[in-house]
């Protein structure tokens, strides 16, 4: 489970000193974008944090449900987001628009205003 994270499709929520065990997940979505799935628990020797994330309309796992899941899990374990390249990512995660618009929808599109 900690593969997932160095090379597999979670590497978006790899932090160098925090061996993260995960699995991702993406739920199919006839409504909108597809859903993402992150499982998770840290570090992998004496797990002190377990966490869940399914994120509506975010797309695959690993691209938002895995990032969120990371991000909670070094600010719980860390106290702060440590380095610049993750502050960007949690930046790019706070400003991410879940929502699928009605009007959208009504037309039959799925992508957003």
């Amino acid at each position: 489970m900690e593969r997932v994270t160095i090379a597999g499709t979670a590497r978006r929520a790899f932090i160098p000193d925090i061996p993260i065990c995960g699995k991702t997940g993406t739920a199919e979505n006839n409504s909108g974008e597809d859903h993402s799935i992150f499982f998770c628990f840290a570090p992998k020797k004496n797990p002190r944090i377990a966490i869940a994330v399914y994120a509506e309309n975010a797309g695959f796992g690993g691209s938002v449900a895995a990032p969120v899941a990371s991000l909670m899990i070094e600010k719980y374990l860390k106290g702060e987001i440590r380095s610049n390249a993750r502050k960007e990512m949690e930046k790019m995660v706070l400003k991410k628009d879940y929502i699928i618009r009605e009007v959208a929808l009504k037309n039959g599109k799925t992508d957003r205003p």
